[in-house]
C-alpha cells in the first residue's frame, strides 16, 4: 500500500509539470534521470543490466503514467462540469480507484521481465530503491517549502 502511494506522489508531482513538448519538463526529465541513476547505482547494474533493464522499465515507468493520466483527465472533465451526475462522479472515482490495481498489473507484470534480468537481491533492492528516492525528493520539496 505505501508503494502504492508513494508511486502515485511521485507521479503526481512529476505530471503536475507536464507540458506539451514529449510531455515532460526538463524537470521531470531531471528527475527520472536522477531515478534511473540511483537504480543503476544503489542495485549495482552491469552494464548488460542496464542495457536489458533501464528500457523495460523506463516503458512500465510510461505504462503506469498513462494509467494515472487517464484517471486523472475524467476527473478534471468531471471537475470542468457545470453539473455533474451522479454517474460522472461514480466513472471518474472509478477510474481513480481502479489505478492502484492497474499499477499493480503493471508492475507485476514487469517483475516477471526483470527477474530474467536482475538477481533476487536486485529485484528486492529495485522496491527499496523506489521508496528511497521518492523519500529523498519529497524530503527535498519539503526543504524548499521551509
Amino acid at each position: 500500500m505505501k508503494k502504492i502511494v508513494v508511486i502515485l506522489i511521485l507521479t503526481l508531482a512529476i505530471t503536475s509539470t507536464v507540458t506539451a513538448q514529449n510531455g515532460r519538463t526538463k524537470f521531470a526529465t531531471d528527475m527520472y534521470q536522477a531515478k534511473h541513476e540511483m537504480i543503476i547505482e544503489e542495485l549495482g547494474l552491469t552494464q548488460t543490466q542496464q542495457k536489458q533493464f533501464m528500457p523495460l522499465y523506463e516503458q512500465m515507468e510510461r505504462e503506469i503514467y498513462q494509467v494515472n493520466r487517464n484517471a486523472r483527465a475524467l476527473a478534471q472533465e468531471v471537475e470542468k462540469k457545470k453539473n455533474p451526475t451522479d454517474k460522472d462522479y461514480e466513472i471518474a472515482a472509478s477510474a481513480l480507484s481502479r489505478t492502484r490495481v492497474q499499477e499493480g498489473e503493471i508492475e507485476a507484470k514487469y517483475f516477471d521481465k526483470f527477474s530474467k534480468i536482475l538477481t533476487k537481491k536486485q529485484l528486492f533492492q529495485l522496491k527499496q530503491t523506489e521508496v528511497k528516492f521518492t523519500r529523498e525528493m519529497l524530503s527535498k520539496k519539503r526543504g524548499k517549502k521551509n
